[in-house]
């Protein structure tokens, strides 16, 4: 029989149990104690990093307003597309969920398969999508029990308007923050403060209860009020789009409406422009054409490019030479320094020569003897630099530095540039000539327009500014923007003065800026037709045409500038292409800004008649009213009462014109084509469409002079229009230019 261990065995086997218990428990104690006492809070951390998930709060971005309060650009409620990776439990919801978010979001399915094989908790799918696909998210998730799709709530920028204000209000980029325009000037007004949820996910990416669960709440952005009207803006960019597709400018256009008191900016377009919502989509023609038939990178960087160009705004960014618009300014210097006085005289052969050069006049024959008010009115080149001269360089170079042409507004929009002028020390007796008519140097249009308005104002520059209160979220004021006095460039005397000269250029028989006139108003105003003089000497000839306008002229309130660089046309002037802009835009906005328009007895006598109400009136009757109100009357039918007109009851028809009655119920409204009459003289014009049986409102020069010609028309020639409507045809002088 086997003996069992014996005491001296059972005590070894009993040490050696001892010593493995000792040893392993005490290795897992020491561990421990390592664990808990040394690395507990590194492990806790890591822990709680394995197992907090961090979701962040978009805030809402501020609202853009327009100065009565009309939303420019506000954010809506969106949400973020991502997927938790680590928390997809096997290959058949990975493409489940593939295959859904692929379908539901338009994204590549094989994108969303590549970011779901990560060991991430966070990968997004799509950014900014609206309720409803949200909401099909949604209810995906429930009905298949999917816990590794997120939605996360944004804010999406919306600009309600489409491409108003395009250049000024720029536009947001994907993480919500401004990129262009006032959106980047004042990102960090509008941003606000992010906001966390801090929560915590069990191994299946359930909510659970936690020390760590907190919510830091987000701090929307505070809103801004605009200076700019979108009344006046609306003005601003109809009149200017019509005028770049009427000429067919290549290089966009310009126009800026400023208040002449405060500075204040009442509208700003550059055209063409571009839609803030879906802002890399390029529009313009002539930028379009540079991508025609381009592939791959070249493709690529030629669209960043034209996407730069559109997105630029040229009111503040792009330089140019200003032209005799300029002239506003050298007559001012001079007249405040006393070197040129109103009964001055000067004469014209139709040159000038300075330092062995010749300059020539824009009018070859020249305009003869003139006095100081004539050189205005006729933009004569001699005889500004003759003023110029009598300025002297020293003299010229204060002024201009006085106007602030030498540096920036500091108008609150981004990207503001300098202009170009010759060095002080360096300037010569031919800079000063070709500068005191505006050109050999260049500045931005913004500058141009503050510097005219300060003489304008009493003689008080004014700095530009944009953007006139700051609101936050509970719309209580924050801070009010005051109109800042920069300095005195010139006296009231002289001030007053100016404005009264160009209220001449305008209104003044042979004044250059004639067909910005409109019957009621005081506009005073100066053409600009300038050379680009950096351009290549094998290129045919460019030039930026320009305008400049303000109202009314006894007390200046309102002006607008004006710029179309590089029209497609022949023989272009600023006083015949970009005179006309300005007074369509100042006789749309002086009514609603309360300038009431004050006739003369010889404006009463060719304006426009209210076309009284026939209908229900005898046919008889009709005729005689209608005779009495400086009208003419065409019955057609053969009824006894009249049951229709065109034009319609209150529409303003020219005095002369004729009411078309229509006197059977359902009696066809007679159409007819419009003719041409573009490139007509004055009389044939006016016959032709009378003889078509339309109407004519007379714009601009009077059609009597022999060389007056129609220079546009609307309704186009070739529309289908009812018998009896009114065309309204732009005239000019050939002999009035610059």
């Amino acid at each position: 029989m086997a003996k069992g261990p014996t005491v001296k065995m059972r005590k070894r086997m009993a040490f050696f149990l001892s010593f493995i218990c000792i040893v392993g428990f005490g290795g897992l104690i020491c561990r421990l104690a390592k664990l808990q006492l040394f690395d507990g809070e590194y492990y806790q951390k890591l822990a709680a990093k394995q197992q907090m998930r961090v979701t962040t709060i978009s805030p809402e971005r501020g609202t853009i307003y327009d100065r009565n309060m009309k939303v420019l650009a506000q954010s809506a409620t969106v949400w973020t597309v991502s997927i938790s990776p680590v928390d997809i439990k096997s290959e058949e919801e990975r493409e489940l969920v593939a295959d859904y978010l692929s379908e539901l979001l338009e994204v590549d399915k094989d994108y969303i398969l590549e970011r779901s094989r990560k060991n991430t908790y966070y990968e997004i799918i799509k950014r900014k999508i609206e309720r409803p696909l949200a909401d099909q998210i949604t209810k995906f998730k429930t009905d298949n029990k999917i816990n590794c799709i997120n939605l996360d709530e944004d804010n999406k920028r919306y600009y309600p308007f489409d491409n108003f204000a395009a250049d000024v209000l720029g536009f947001t980029g994907s993480e919500n923050q401004g990129a262009y325009g006032l959106e980047a000037y004042y990102n960090s007004i509008l941003s606000g403060t992010p906001g966390q949820i801090v929560s915590v996910k069990n191994a299946k990416g359930e909510d659970m209860p936690y020390k760590y669960d907190k919510m830091y709440e987000a701090e929307n952005g505070n809103s801004i009020v605009l200076t700019i009207d979108e009344t006046v803006q609306h003005y601003v960019e109809k009149h200017l789009e019509a005028a770049v597709k009427e000429n067919d400018v290549r290089q966009r256009a310009v126009g800026i409406a400023m208040d002449v008191k405060t500075g204040a900016i009442l509208g700003m377009a550059t055209k063409g422009d571009f839609d803030p919502n879906s802002p890399t989509e390029v529009t313009d023609p002539y930028l379009l054409a540079t991508l025609e038939g381009l592939e791959g990178d070249e493709y690529k960087e030629a669209l960043q490019q034209a996407q730069f160009i559109q997105w630029r705004n040229k009111a503040i960014s792009d330089p140019y030479e200003p032209g005799s618009v300029f002239k506003i300014l050298t007559a001012s210097a001079a007249m405040e320094e006393g070197v040129v006085h109103q009964d001055d005289t000067f004469v014209c052969n139709g040159y000038h020569e300075v330092s062995g050069e010749t300059i020539r006049c824009w009018k070859t024959g020249g305009h003869g003897t003139q006095n100081f008010l004539g050189a205005l009115m006729h933009s004569c080149n001699p005889a500004f630099m003759t003023i110029g001269e009598r300025l002297g360089v020293e003299k010229f170079y204060d002024y201009f530095e006085l106007f602030g042409l030498t540096d920036i507004t500091g108008v609150d929009l981004p990207g503001e540039a300098n202009g170009i002028m010759h060095n002080r020390d360096s300037m010569t007796v031919l800079n000063l000539a070709s500068s005191s008519m505006g050109q050999s140097f260049k500045v931005t249009p913004i500058q141009l327009l503050t510097a005219i308005c300060g003489v304008l104002n009493d003689g008080q520059l004014m700095k530009p500014y944009i953007v006139s209160q700051i609101l936050d979220e509970n719309g209580s004021i924050v801070k009010t923007t005051e109109p800042q006095v920069v300095r005195q460039v010139v006296s009231k005397e002289t001030s007053d003065t100016i404005a009264l000269m160009c209220e001449q250029v305008v209104a003044g028989s042979g004044g250059s800026g004639r067909l910005a006139y409109r019957p009621g108003y005081r506009i005073g105003g100066k053409t600009g037709t300038s050379q680009k003089l950096d351009q290549n000497k094998n290129e045919e000839e460019k030039n930026v045409l320009s305008f400049l306008g303000f109202a009314p002229a006894n007390d200046p309130q309102v002006a607008v500038l004006v710029l179309l660089d590089e029209p497609n046309l022949n023989n272009t002037y600023g006083s015949v292409i970009a005179a006309p802009v300005v007074g369509n835009i100042l006789e749309d906005i002086l009514p609603y800004l309360g300038v009431e328009p004050q006739y003369t007895e010889e404006e009463l006598a060719t304006m426009d008649v209210e076309t009284p109400n026939m209908v229900n009136v005898s046919a008889y009757d009709a005729e005689t009213q209608v005779g009495q109100k400086g009208l003419k009357a065409r019955v057609v039918g053969d009824g006894d009462t009249v049951v229709s007109q065109i034009p319609a009851a209150g529409e303003p028809l020219p005095r002369g014109g004729t009411v078309i009655l229509y006197t059977e119920q359902g009696a066809e409204q007679q159409m007819v084509e419009v003719p041409k009459v573009t490139g007509l003289s004055g009389q044939v014009a006016n016959k032709t469409l009378l003889n078509s049986g339309l109407n004519i409102r007379i714009q601009g020069a009077s059609i009597e002079g022999a060389t007056v010609e129609a220079i546009s028309q609307s309704p186009a020639a070739g529309e289908m229009v009812p018998q009896g409507t009114v065309v309204t045809v732009q005239f000019a002088d050939k002999t009035v230019q610059e």
